[in-house]
């Protein structure tokens, strides 16, 4: 096999796109694996595209045509004839939640079509006769609008069938809880109880009593009494990314993710570590510290500074920090800079939430920047987004790779603001939510205008702002070719096909810090790739979405093939 100065000696004297792929007339030994007679689609401009590729030693030490690679064929070369297929750089998604996707925890699901909250009783009672045990009963998948119907308290409807136990509910994009009675009094909560920074605990407006509805951050703190770590849940949680996501992820061509919730109170960060202890991991990863909104700031940043881990050799690091800016729109918890049309709290203002302020937001860039810690902030409405850029340009960054997940509702006077401050634009478009036939049932909340240009990803290119695509998995599917398919069909606010790619694998290859490694097809960078059943850029555009992966490598290594 060709060993890595054999390799480093070649590449000194060969061009991968030259005539002659031995110029020094010398035998070439044989390298691990070959691939030929493909569609290589390398996101490299100088090279955008090859017929074949050479690997040895997890490294990419060709790219070129047929008849170059055959320089590199030995009789131990593993030789795949790929008959025409489309080969390109693995998928990143730089904003999913895998392991809360594949805790063992949650054992039940609700259904977020339906529209009677009295309906949940029948699911709720069969969850608690299949999990016995006075412990916490925890679930997933209402939708918040089917509770805010309910002609008495929510708490009450798990009461009447679940009354000795704590019971707590996600709802389907995780920024609200529904309780029980057992619940609120196991997490302290009573009518005298004040709304924790970024979240609102829900009161019947007769009895001042909590409703069982807790949104957005106080919604969190119970989540996390009820996710309070011990063997029992870190197995589950083990079980969960070994047995279950991580073959999900190299099944959809994914090579690289970014966690964006690592819950390090609930013992999120040590399950990565034991299945990377393991030697389990087939996804190179970084993990996205939460940021507790209630917590001190001096110790929380002290923890997080201890935390921080960046070894280049390993494909785990814990070296980013998830900040909540705002909350969503559906919620009215999203940071607007104008006032909700509907009033579903009463509060004295009507405008959105903060998880982070600005000024709280810029404290933790100063403090953790210098650290090597990027940031990934959740900003959605318009005044999040505004004060997320503000904390970024007060807080002085220069060497960050920060960016801004969601982006929905924006300024565009915020547009340019991206490339200025060299802040990466990460959008999620899998969701039916995001298309732009879905933009009107926003009106209600945040008036036409804001309800226009939802996710603007024409008007940021425009702007040069370096985009990414992401699946934040498991509110969306995990599928990117869904993602592809409506980041281009999304007029008027689409990429190119050629655009969205790059988005998917070497601008995310950026933002994890890595696109020295992988992000693109070319000699010297290590072989992450993907070969699919069929050419994106040959199949109708809306049709993207039916690509199937038919292999996907990692370090050169198969980790999955159809």
């Amino acid at each position: 096999m060709l060993s890595f100065y054999s390799f480093f000696l070649l590449l000194l004297s060969l061009s991968c796109g030259s005539d002659d792929p031995n110029p020094g007339g010398g035998a070439i030994d044989g390298v691990d694996m070959v691939l030929r007679n493909g569609v290589v689609y390398t996101v490299n401009p100088e090279q955008p595209t090859a017929e074949a590729i050479a690997i040895d030693n997890g490294l990419i030490v060709f790219v070129g045509s047929n008849s170059d690679v055959e320089a590199f064929i030995g009789s131990d070369t593993q030789v795949e004839n790929l008959n025409g297929k489309f080969v390109m750089p693995g998928i990143h998604d730089v904003h999913i939640h895998p392991l809360e996707a594949a805790s063992g925890s949650i054992v039940f699901q609700l259904d977020p079509n339906e529209n009677d909250p009295e309906n949940f009783a029948s699911a709720i009672r069969t969850a608690d006769r299949r999990n016995p045990g006075t412990g916490w009963l925890i679930g997933w998948g209402h939708s918040l609008y089917t509770l805010l119907e309910a002609n008495r308290p929510v708490k009450e409807i798990i009461d009447d069938v679940v009354s000795n136990r704590p019971v707590i509910i996600m709802e389907e994009t995780s920024h609200s809880m529904f309780v029980n009675s057992k619940a609120l009094e196991l997490a302290g909560i009573t009518g005298l109880t004040n709304d924790p920074v970024g979240g609102v605990i829900m009161k019947n407006a007769q009895t001042g009593e909590p409703n069982g509805i807790l949104i957005d951050n106080a919604g969190n703190l119970v989540m996390d009494i009820a996710q309070t770590p011990d063997a029992s849940t870190r197995s589950m949680d083990y079980e969960g990314l070994t047995q279950y996501m991580l073959p999900l992820l190299a099944q959809n061509g994914i090579t690289s993710i970014s966690d964006a919730r690592t819950y390090w109170k609930r013992d999120h960060h040590l399950v990565w570590k034991q299945v990377e202890s393991d030697n389990l991991l087939t996804v190179r990863t970084n993990l996205g510290l939460w940021a507790y909104p209630s917590e001190d700031d001096a110790s929380q940043i002290e923890t997080l500074k201890n935390l921080y881990s960046n070894d280049p050799n390993k494909l785990l690091k814990i070296n980013q920090v998830k900040f909540y800016s705002d909350g969503i729109v559906h919620n009215t918890t999203a940071a607007m800079k104008s006032d909700y049309l509907i009033d579903l709290f009463g509060k004295s203002t009507n405008n959105g939430l903060n998880y982070f302020t600005e000024s709280r937001l810029a404290s933790y860039l100063s403090a953790l920047e210098p650290t090597g810690f990027d940031f990934h902030v959740h900003t959605i409405g318009n005044r999040g987004i505004t004060e997320a850029l503000n904390a970024i340009e007060q807080s002085g960054s220069s060497s960050g790779r920060h960016r801004l997940t969601h982006i929905e509702v924006m300024s565009p006077s915020d547009y340019s603001r991206f490339a200025q401050l060299n802040v990466t634009a990460d959008a999620q478009v899998a969701g039916d939510f995001s298309k732009p036939s879905e933009w009107g049932e926003n009106e209600e909340l945040i008036g036409a205008v804001n309800s226009q240009n939802i996710i603007p990803l024409k008007s940021l290119k425009a702007a040069n702002a370096r985009i990414t695509l992401s699946s934040d998995h498991d509110v969306s599917t995990l599928n990117p070719f869904v993602g592809l398919q409506n980041a281009v069909t999304r007029a008027p606010q689409e990429l190119t096909l050629e655009e969205a790619i790059k988005a998917y694998t070497i601008n995310a290859a950026y933002v994890m810090r890595q696109e020295h490694l992988v992000g693109n097809l070319e000699v010297s960078k290590e072989a992450d790739l993907i070969i699919l059943n069929q050419n994106p850029f040959e199949v109708n555009p809306n049709q993207i979405g039916q690509i199937k992966v038919d292999l996907t490598m990692l370090r050169g290594a198969v980790v999955f093939r159809r």
